[in-house]
């Protein structure tokens, strides 16, 4: 867990050093640091052999501060910041288009010190005449408001999902004699998560709930049993430990994984069998059945077993009792990887380092995809830029075959559905993955139109991040995803799952429909360096989800698999 809590603590640093008036340089210095160490799986053997310091952008003041909390889970400076700026002005940083230098302003001025006393003064109208803001802006964050108070409580499975997990493995070193897993939404794959469970079976009850509350990253202990123990992490999630018996850990796993919809549904099938089912066991009138796993309970009510990742109560349960429950996808059938950025961009590692990143992931083929021209901000591609880049990819997959190199771009779609270069430049790439990054706020038809006319450009290959997206940060722009997959169907144009842990993106509920649709998907890391392409992982849990099976991948197929459907998009031509 130390490395996922320290990106969140050196960020909270820097925000508190921007709210504070701070140098600027020494409040991104801290937002480097969190950045550098973002990727990083193994910062406590770092710490441990002291090499902290070989990690570019972290200093020696900061190494200093790092190593503290790693080794005793606190940092004597942040609790100083704290102490001088109140805490509850960082719960402000997490409201849209409301920056620290704002922020500052607002406590200074009108001594606005939470998100209360901020959403009052919105309503009195009392931010319009402050510098640097006014009635529009006023609105929006009023908004953000609104949109914060929504999901309050809510985290990333991005962010909690390596805590789970590593929870779940420091207690299995602990007490190797017991079964433990990680349930709720997060065994689910739900891409919002509110809280961490960890179901356990056999052993020592106290020692379980001792090495629990004994675990680093720890914030405060909320309750301590046999049955059930609960505290908040740093990170500010809650985690909970239950603790069952061996012979009733099949029907717990079952219901402790849920969901409740899903949970009611089995509930009802087992009344009509003539037995009850709850989280300590399937019963037939007193008695419980004897069941040695999940499978077991599954199999009892008549159902196949169904996957964790499909109990929504989503049509599952008809499947399960029909035996037409699809063969999921696994992350093992992943040959490559599409939307990928480089250092011609805004990607942090050159080609090479991605190729070699794909390669040791056992993946045949890779998509680079830096951004269009019109991404000035990206650092998108000039014409110039473009046949370097080419050229460069040649070169490459001259020298090596062990992964084939695809020639992309990821084209903005301007306001009236044209791509970014005309067609004797798209029509070189390899593939074209087209998106959305300007004018979200344009109506619904018209950004459903704007989609559509770039849909019927023969050279785009996948739409990418449909909707926009960012999870807790930004809804979605307004698009009728249904009509986008009719219309993606109807010119045999690829969606994107963009498995960025923050976007996410198409969202699962609507992968059904463009399986029935018979619409292609590209599971995309969207990744910024070679690290980042790991993050695929995410969306082969979202793809699950959504009931998509292997032959629904595109990224699944061979690398000449995958260049004949590329070139039969450019050609006009359909299966």
């Amino acid at each position: 867990m130390p490395g996922r809590n320290i990106v969140s603590v050196l960020e909270m640093i820097g925000t508190l050093l921007e709210i504070k008036g701070e140098n600027p340089f020494k409040s991104r210095a801290y937002f480097n640091a969190a950045r550098a160490l973002a990727e990083r799986e193994d910062l406590g053997e770092i710490v441990a052999s002291g090499r902290l310091r070989e990690i570019k952008g972290i200093g020696e003041a900061i190494a200093g501060r790092i190593t503290e909390y790693v080794n005793t889970g606190k940092m004597a400076y942040l609790e100083e910041l704290t102490r001088e700026i109140p805490e509850s002005l960082v719960e402000l940083a997490e409201i849209p288009n409301l920056g620290p230098r704002k922020i500052k302003l607002l406590f200074d001025e009108l001594h606005v010190g939470s998100v209360g006393e901020l959403e009052y003064a919105c309503r009195e109208n009392r931010l319009i005449n402050l510098p640097g803001f006014g009635e529009k802006t006023q609105a929006k964050i009023l908004k953000g408001i609104e949109f914060v108070k929504k999901h309050k409580g809510e985290h990333l499975f991005g962010d909690v999902y390596p805590d789970a997990v590593a929870i779940r493995n420091r207690l299995r070193g602990i007490v190797p004699d017991c079964l433990i897993e990680v349930c709720g939404s997060i065994r689910r794959r739900k891409e919002i998560v509110r809280d961490i469970d960890i179901l356990a079976a056999g052993g020592d009850k106290e020692a379980l709930s001792l090495a629990f509350t004994s675990l680093a990253g720890i914030e405060e202990i909320y309750l301590t049993g046999e049955t059930k123990t609960s505290c908040r992490l740093i990170s500010g999630v809650d985690a909970d430990l239950r603790v069952v018996s061996l012979a009733e850990y099949p029907c717990a796993l079952v219901y402790f994984t849920g969901s409740k919809e899903h949970n009611i549904r089995l509930r009802a099938i087992a009344k009509k069998k003539g037995l009850k089912l709850n989280e300590y066991g399937l019963f037939d009138g007193d008695r419980p059945l004897p069941l040695k796993d999940e499978e077991e309970v599954y199999g009892a009510l008549g159902l196949d077993y169904v996957p964790p990742e499909l109990r929504e109560d989503m049509g599952e349960i008809e499947a399960a009792s029909t035996h037409t429950l699809p063969e999921l996808v696994e992350e093992s059938h992943i040959t490559g990887v599409f939307h990928v950025h480089s250092e011609f961009s805004d990607g942090s590692d050159p080609i090479e380092k991605v190729v070699a990143a794909a390669k040791a992931l056992g993946f045949t083929c890779l998509g680079i995809s830096d951004h269009s021209r019109s991404a000035y901000y990206a650092g998108g591609l000039r014409k110039e830029d473009l046949f370097r880049q080419w050229d460069l990819i040649d070169s490459l997959n001259a020298k090596q075959n062990d992964v084939r190199i695809f020639k992309g771009i990821e084209s903005d779609i301007l306001p009236d559905g044209s791509l970014d270069y005309d067609e004797d430049i798209l029509k070189r790439f390899d593939f074209v993955i087209a998106s959305i990054h300007s004018n979200f706020n344009l109506k619904s038809d018209e950004q459903l139109a704007r989609v559509i006319t770039a849909m019927d450009n023969p050279f785009m290959t996948m739409l990418g991040h449909p909707t926009g997206r960012l999870l807790l940060s930004r809804d979605g722009y307004g698009i009728d995803m249904k009509t986008v997959i009719d219309e993606a169907a109807g010119r045999g144009v690829i969606i994107e799952l963009n498995s960025s842990p923050y976007r996410l993106d198409i969202d699962w509920r609507y992968l059904p429909y463009a399986k029935e649709k018979s619409v292609m998907i590209s599971i995309n890391p969207d990744a910024h360096n070679g690290a980042g392409i790991k993050d695929v992982f995410y969306g082969v849990g979202i793809a699950r989800k959504g009931w998509q099976e292997k032959k629904d991948i595109l990224n699944t197929r061979t690398a000449d698999e995958i260049k004949e459907i590329f070139e039969k998009k450019r050609s006009g031509t359909r299966d």
